[in-house]
């Protein structure tokens, strides 16, 4: 399995995935405060079946029992395998393969499952996982999980993020059967990439995967109530085929499982267990004679609580004036000061009526300025965050992630070149080089990218309030996207069915707006950051198609002269729909269904 890796989480937090003898050990950076003798995290067992062989044994969390059996025992046994497989070839030579002895030994067999081989790579569905064992932090730095089956989810999220990162990507085409023998590999049928969860380890709880399966987290294709009594135990069958598909899992709202710890509260006396008479003080210079501070007749217990509480009182002024200085908004997506996830299912529909057209009650959009989507991407070594746009006149702080200095191994090696300072990507290079672009408030920004002529020949020039019309739809808002917190490119995130696009499809034949489609407008307005599409387009998809599950497209409309931007498109997965002949231009009109998205470009 290779070297160890660091897995960089959407949420900032840092995880180094080592490989162990069970496995896979999964250390968290930010929990591993002080030193432990065991570290902080958890051990998951991988490993690949083989569906052309078979074998009697499978890895399990109890499998070393039978490591622990007395010698003898073992030697007993191995005595009795010896004298079985004597058998067994004397009965194939004296009655040929399809002796009944043989026949029963491979139904047997066949009978614990396929043959398991160490993974090395990942399959197409062929790998298994189950996490074996949990290492959680002191109590007297952190508190303990609110909930333990939001914990293990977590875990399990964490795993298939790293999981479904592997490279390489395996090929879809499924194995040639006898319809499809004749057929060319590139013509065969296709299956999904997915990795099967073993119900083994942690996993084993009662009730633990009937909830992760009721959280979206798992499937199982077995969607009947099955014949077995309600209080039966789970090893009756009913939940040994569960899986995750990479398609599916890209589509779970990251903040649905991602959380931190809350730290436990520290002591109000900045000395714990020591006499405030025996605290240290610093001499005054030139003066050996240490300062004694005058008690004012108070005995030694009164001294005690009256500094006790002197404590707790700049404490409290100090936590109050933390609080009235932070940011109105919070930091990020994941941001929560109660540690717990932050998704929140949308609302059910209500309608509304404008400009003659029926659609639903549109949820307000992030605040200005706040960070609303942010994910590490491993090609570029980067973190990419989209924000509100703001009409502040001072900069927006970004308070978010940035990516590793130096970047991680293999970083840039398929999207961005790397730079030739000591191997950066070129974009985490790029970004670095352009920090100065964090110090430019937004009208600024789109001032000086609307003044170039390329983003001119697309957008028209710019106007004094520009960003005021923006923010003042109601269908739409406009957002910022950074690298590492430097602004690269302005886009427009809309509702389909109300906006004008949306009207004009009605006019067209095979045109349709869905209550829940959205729509995306582009500019960027960067040179250095030009060339990465798909890594930043495919990452508002994933927005998309993440904030409403109701939303089943993302629909774009270039100008048709601009033949660069649709090339990216289509490889992108974004499928021409029509020309719509639009009062300020000929619009070229693709859309990218959910059932045909497999996930953002890494």
């Amino acid at each position: 399995m290779g070297a160890p890796s660091i897995v960089h989480l959407p949420d900032g937090q840092h995880f180094t995935v080592k490989p162990v003898f069970a496995g896979l050990f999964f250390k968290s950076h930010e929990l591993s405060t002080h030193p432990h003798s065991f570290p902080i995290g958890w051990t998951v067992v991988l490993h690949t079946q083989d569906p052309n062989g078979v074998e009697s044994r499978r890895p399990s969390a109890d499998s070393t029992a039978d490591e622990d059996a007395p010698q003898g025992d073992q030697n007993d046994q191995n005595d009795q395998n010896d004298q079985n497989d004597q058998n067994d070839q004397s009965d194939e030579k004296d009655h040929g393969s399809n002796s009944p002895r043989k026949q029963n030994g491979m139904l047997a067999a066949a009978e614990h499952g396929p043959r398991v081989r160490a993974y090395t790579r990942p399959t197409l569905h062929d790998d298994c996982l189950f996490i074996s064992s949990i290492s959680n932090p002191s109590s007297s730095d952190f508190k303990p999980a609110a909930s333990p089956t939001r914990q293990i989810a977590m875990m399990l999220w964490i795993t298939l993020y790293w999981y479904f990162h592997q490279q390489p990507v395996p090929d879809s085409v499924l194995p040639a059967t006898d319809a499809s023998l004749q057929t060319p590999p590139a013509g065969r049928p296709r299956g999904e990439w997915r990795i099967n969860i073993r119900r083994d380890g942690v996993l084993r709880a009662r009730n633990l995967l009937p909830k992760l399966e009721r959280m979206g987290l798992v499937a199982t294709l077995d969607s009947a109530v099955g014949i077995a009594p309600h209080d039966a135990h789970p090893a009756d069958g009913a939940w040994d085929r569960i899986f995750v598909s990479r398609r599916a899992f890209w589509q779970i709202p990251a903040r649905l499982f991602l959380f931190t710890l809350q730290p436990s509260p520290r002591h109000t006396d900045s000395y714990p267990g020591s006499p405030a008479s025996s605290r240290p003080v610093s001499p005054a210079q030139g003066n050996p004679l240490v300062i004694v501070p005058d008690t004012g007749g108070l005995d030694d217990d009164a001294l005690v609580n009256s500094r006790r509480s002197l404590d707790a009182a700049l404490e409290a002024v100090s936590t109050v004036a933390s609080i009235m200085t932070q940011n109105s908004f919070p930091m990020g997506p994941f941001y929560s000061s109660s540690h717990l996830p932050t998704y929140y299912p949308p609302a059910p529909p209500q309608y509304t009526i404008t400009n003659h057209v029926r659609h639903p009650v549109r949820p307000k959009p992030p605040r200005s300025g706040e960070v609303f989507y942010s994910r590490f991407v491993p090609s570029a070594g980067s973190y990419l965050s989209f924000r509100v746009a703001s009409l502040s006149p001072r900069p927006v702080t970004y308070q978010g992630a940035v990516g590793p200095s130096p970047p991680p191994q293999g970083a840039g090696a398929r999207h961005g070149q790397h730079h030739k300072n000591g191997g950066v990507p070129r974009i985490r290079a790029a970004a670095m080089e352009h920090a100065h672009l964090g110090l430019l408030s937004d009208t600024e920004l789109l001032k000086a990218w609307l003044s170039k002529p390329r983003v001119a020949a697309f957008w028209g020039s710019f106007v004094p309030d520009f960003l005021l019309q923006a923010l003042a739809l109601r269908h739409s808002f406009p957002v910022v996207a950074m690298w590492d917190g430097v602004p690269f490119a302005y886009l427009e995130v809309y509702w389909l069915k109300e906006d004008p696009i949306g009207r004009h499809l009605g006019a067209f034949a095979g045109g349709s707006a869905a209550d829940w489609d959205r729509g995306v407008h582009v500019l960027v307005g960067e040179e250095w950051a030009r060339g990465l599409v798909p890594l930043w387009l495919s990452s508002m998809v994933h927005w998309v198609f993440t904030a409403d599950y109701r939303t089943m497209s993302v629909v774009v409309e270039p100008r048709i002269d601009n033949e660069r931007f649709i090339q990216h498109l289509q490889a992108g997965g974004f499928v021409k729909e029509m020309e719509l002949s639009l009062p300020h231009k000929q619009a070229w009109f693709g859309r990218l269904r959910r059932e045909n998205w497999e996930g953002p470009a890494l």
